[in-house]
């Protein structure tokens, strides 16, 4: 069984370098074409449900994602972009000026400091066991699980642990990660990770 796992389209946020967290930031002319090039792309790669988080950056590219096979889109709420609380909105130059010690504390401790209001890491990784744990009993066969950089990320640390390359880098918009998961011995393998060949 294969898990393709992608991050949504590009937003106009996403060109502006601002933290977009919980904040619902539509896809933008280019992102809504690189969600027509994922449609195209995953007609070779055919799934049986789309797995999402609710945002809509995320839901519009799951949207396309499932076109290709009439493949059912499923909301988890746990797939959620990380809550970066009061940072949300500002890019990183604005926060080393106004709040340079939390945030290098925050980049430190990661697991222990949360944003103004959001989330710690701890928290984040929670979530993501809870939306693995949400999506298993669901699959039927080929699956996509469509969401955000930052939550990915850890994400698929939670799958691959210490193998995954998310750990210190961030896939692309519109990207591809492909994992080979065995449900008999609950093992997952990475088979390829961010793929954006389809967008070039």
């Amino acid at each position: 069984m294969r898990l393709y796992i992608i991050r949504h389209g590009q937003t106009d946020w996403n060109i502006e370098k601002k933290i977009q967290g919980r904040q619902d930031i539509p896809l933008n002319e280019r992102g809504r074409y690189q969600a027509d090039c994922l449609s195209k792309a995953m007609k070779n790669r055919p799934v049986t449900a789309v797995f999402s988080s609710p945002q809509i950056r995320a839901m519009e590219t799951a949207e396309a994602v499932a076109a290709s096979s009439g493949a059912p889109v499923i909301p988890v709420k746990n797939l959620k972009e990380i809550n970066y609380g009061s940072w949300e909105g500002k890019t990183e130059e604005e926060l080393l000026k106004e709040d340079r010690t939390l945030y290098e504390a925050w980049w430190s401790h990661p697991a222990e400091t949360a944003p103004p209001g959001g989330e710690s890491i701890s928290q984040v990784n929670e979530r993501c066991r809870q939306a693995w744990k949400e999506i298993r009993p669901q699959l039927a066969g080929d699956a996509a699980i469509v969401a955000h950089g930052g939550l990915l990320a850890h994400f698929l640390e939670q799958l691959l642990g210490s193998e995954s390359p998310a750990a210190s880098t961030v896939a692309h918009n519109a990207s591809i990660t492909t994992v080979e998961y065995e449900p008999e011995t609950d093992r997952f393998m990475l088979v390829e990770f961010d793929n954006y060949r389809h967008l070039l």
